[in-house]
């Protein structure tokens, strides 16, 4: 929600549409105070080392099951594409 919301934001001050702008970037401050808190990257850090360490995932063909794991504990909090990437690059070193 919030990134489709800044996507317009964007779009809105590109086309030098002010009043728009303004009315974007309060109701994403808005939304912003409803959602859960982010996690830093060490909190996430953490977390996949311990999904890691707990389903024994050691390549790529175990990116499903950890992701499994890690989806209930992250979503909302966390950009899942980022998640997957992080997951993909730490499992083929």
């Amino acid at each position: 929600m919030l990134k489709q919301r800044r996507d317009s934001l964007a779009q809105y001050e590109k086309a030098k549409r002010q009043d728009l702008a303004e009315q974007e970037a309060f109701e994403i401050k808005l939304i912003q105070t409803y959602m859960p808190q982010p996690l830093t990257d060490a909190e996430l850090a953490d977390l996949i080392k311990s999904a890691i360490s707990t389903t024994g995932a050691t390549s790529i063909k175990d990116l499903g099951k950890l992701m499994g794991h890690l989806k209930p504990l992250v979503q909302g909090r966390t950009d899942m594409r980022a998640l997957s990437a992080n997951l993909k690059q730490r499992l083929t070193q």
